[in-house]
């Protein structure tokens, strides 16, 4: 394989892991966006980007080095599975209908963010495709480019729109979230009208849907992941990160979420590459004891403990023990374990 040639399959391949990846974050943020406008880009972007992942799967292919090992993730995100994915991300303070507006505000943010990446990626690589001569490749690239192009500037058209929506609710008291009509609820609506009533009376189908997100791979790793590949040192979860050292980060990644994990994962990547810093990310990376779990306070957790099982309770112990380690915490799920 010449060098052009190991050149052009690297910058496809880069540009396949962001759509794989964008799949699972597009389906999240579905997850969480009442139905209007922006949900109905999303929804329209979601199947242009497995579209996108699978012509550039099939370039790779007649290039010789067959699918990107995340291909498996296009049939995934097609099974009754990836409907609950967007269940699995939606976080409980959305559920409770608590600051909503804001969390879509944020996502269409990252959305912008993203959108650049991807323009970047395709634009790179149209011009080393047309560089070394595979017209056909830097045809493609142009084309999913323009895509990309578009989504930026619908998502910029309703950063106005969702802005005014958080003063709506955060300014004037005036809430419009509405997480019944979220790709979350949808998601559950789509299990069956009688499962749907069932869990509206007795919460028996909820927690089923529960069980079976906590089987799927976590879209908050896959999310911050892409969220660090454009993050600048301000957004990172560790103020001054470029001005510590190896061993000053690694005292604090304990204490990071999943999504924040994986944002200093690829961030790191990209600038100083330490090996120390990435061995701590990778064995504090993992599955939360359920979706969400990162994100609620420790007198959250203590009450959702009240109603855990035995396993939900050691899922808990173990993971708090190798991030925050708080102790009322630690004592709660302790309890729960010697009472079952």
């Amino acid at each position: 394989m010449n060098q052009s040639h190991q050149k052009l399959v690297q910058y496809l391949n880069e540009a396949n892991a962001t759509e794989v990846a964008l799949v699972r974050v597009l389906q999240s943020q579905i997850a969480m966006t009442p139905r209007g406008s922006y949900r109905t880009g999303l929804e329209k972007h979601l199947r242009e980007t497995r579209d996108h992942a699978e012509r550039v799967q099939s370039r790779l292919a007649e290039l010789g080095q067959g699918g990107n090992p995340l291909q498996a993730l296009g049939g995934f995100a097609e099974t009754v599975i990836g409907q609950t994915l967007a269940v699995a991300k939606t976080p409980l303070d959305l559920i409770r209908g608590s600051g909503g507006e804001e969390k879509v505000l944020k996502n269409a943010k990252d959305a912008a963010a993203t959108e650049a990446l991807e323009i970047a990626t395709y634009t790179a690589l149209e011009r080393l495709a047309r560089s070394v001569g595979d017209d056909k490749t830097a045809t493609l690239a142009a084309s999913i480019r323009a895509d990309e192009e578009k989504m930026l500037e619908r998502v910029l058209r309703e950063i106005p729109k969702l802005t005014d929506a958080v003063v709506g609710a955060d300014v004037e008291g005036d809430p419009s979230y509405d997480a019944s009509k979220t790709g979350a609820a949808d998601a559950a609506r789509a299990t069956g009208k009688a499962a749907a009533k069932s869990a509206r009376k007795t919460g028996t189908q909820s927690k089923r849907t529960a069980r079976q997100t906590r089987k799927v791979p976590g879209v908050a790793q896959a999310e911050g992941q892409v969220k660090g590949a454009v993050a600048s040192e301000s957004d990172l979860p560790i103020a001054r990160y470029d001005k510590l050292t190896a061993d000053e980060i690694v005292a604090k990644l304990s204490e990071l979420s999943q999504i924040d994990l994986a944002k200093v994962d690829s961030y790191e990547r990209r600038h100083e590459n330490r090996a120390t810093v990435l061995g701590r990310v990778e064995t504090l990376r993992g599955d939360e004891p359920w979706a969400g779990y990162d994100e609620l306070t420790a007198a959250e957790v203590q009450k959702a403990l009240g109603e855990a099982d035995d396993d939900r309770a050691k899922a808990v112990r173990s993971y708090e023990r190798a991030h925050k380690a708080r102790s009322s915490v630690l004592q709660a799920a302790e309890r729960q374990v010697t009472n079952a």
